[in-house]
């Protein structure tokens, strides 16, 4: 598999869909020790299900671990943090990955709980989880979805999970996105597994799942990013942690010489057995990403279309809140609840925006959220 390729498949085996992918990748040609020490990184923001489409499915990365053992590799590690205000030993029960864990006897590290070391990431030091920085192979798989501050959350992003909850403030005070941008270059992931099942494309903790049932594969996470902001209607300078860590050399955002390559059907299917008349071996088609008429469409010719939405909910929603300094968990929290009031027509009601934010820490007003605002006439 090449930098400039993204390879997609759909279906509904995910376990099968992801040893496939990584099959056509040829992942096992690319780790050329099999006693290096492998990482897997899926997103376990907060102990939610996957269907409710803020985590990583447990059947993508069951696949990734099938196929690594299959193919002789047996020093294997999960590893991950949730954001702060959450365990991540919560989502490891909710989300499926004790029974993962216990069924392949991989172990689990809980990032929470590791050590800190400082690492200068070009010109930015940051504090990144000592046993992430020593991972030899490092498979990123991240959910592919909206998220309220950064507006979408993917490949680069999911990296945010191998720093310290002390960190994870930080970045906030320090606006996300350079710091983000900086962690990419830390450390470093080798190849991307994206989990594009069934992602909330407004808010990272979930609640308003988009049905794909997808996985793509990538090598290069800048790329991989480019094609999901062109996906769900962002240009890239929309993301501005996209084009710094493109500057910062993670990788190229060219997605005009990028090529998109489909795997169009799951083995054993009837569709298999029948063929495409768009290729002769009925498997995958290999595009420019320019020659794709509509990236907005989940899939091509050949599958049933689901149209990408989009409007985006955040957009109004962030109009009711004053936000500075606001760690995700307090932020994505606040504006999905600002979602649930506008059935009853309660939205319109709000008289003042809601602060929100460690910027507001030791600071008085009328309403506000998190314990930032604790001295705040109405403070929840």
């Amino acid at each position: 598999m090449n930098k400039n390729e993204i390879y997609i498949k759909s279906g509904t085996n995910y376990k099968e869909m992801t040893k496939e992918l990584l099959a056509q990748c040829g992942l096992a040609s690319v780790i050329s020790d099999k006693k290096m020490q492998i990482g897997i990184k899926p997103n376990l923001v907060s102990p939610s299900e996957a269907s409710w489409g803020a985590t990583t499915h447990p059947e993508i990365v069951a696949g990734i671990i099938e196929y690594l053992q299959e193919n002789g590799y047996g020093n294997i590690a999960i590893l991950e943090g949730s954001w702060v205000g959450d365990k991540t030993t919560e989502a490891y029960e909710v989300c499926g990955y004790r029974e993962l864990t216990e069924k392949y006897q991989v172990p689990f590290w809980d990032m929470q709980k590791d050590k800190g070391i400082e690492r200068d990431c070009r010109g930015m030091k940051l504090n990144v989880c000592e046993r992430a920085a020593n991972i030899d192979f490092l498979i990123n798989v991240p959910v592919l979805k909206g998220h309220c501050q950064t507006k979408i959350t993917c490949a680069l992003k999911n990296m945010k999970g191998l720093i310290p909850n002390k960190e994870k403030r930080h970045f906030h005070k320090l606006g996300l996105h350079k710091p983000i941008a900086h962690l990419n270059v830390g450390i470093h992931q080798d190849f991307i597994v994206v989990d594009n099942l069934c992602g909330d494309l407004d808010f990272e903790d979930g609640g308003n799942p988009v049905v794909m049932n997808r996985i793509l594969t990538a090598k290069d996470p800048v790329l991989c990013d480019t094609f999901v902001c062109q996906m769900l209607y962002y240009r890239r300078e929309d993301v501005p942690y996209l084009v710094m860590a493109e500057e910062l050399g993670v990788g190229s955002a060219d997605l005009e010489h990028a090529n998109l390559i489909q795997i169009r059907f799951e083995k054993g299917t009837k569709e298999e057995e029948q063929g495409s008349e768009e290729t002769a071996s009925g498997k995958d088609i290999n595009r420019k990403a320019k020659e794709v008429k509509d990236i907005h469409k989940t899939v091509w010719k050949g599958w049933e279309d689901v149209d990408i939405p989009r409007e985006r909910k955040i957009v109004e929603l962030q109009d009711a809140v004053e936000e500075v300094e606001s760690c995700s968990a307090c932020y994505g929290y606040l504006i999905p609840a600002l979602d649930m009031l506008k059935p009853e027509d309660l939205f319109e009601t709000l008289d003042c925006k809601i602060a929100v934010g460690q910027g507001y820490r030791g600071n008085s007003g009328k309403r506000g959220v998190g314990n930032c605002n604790s001295r705040f006439e109405l403070f929840i």
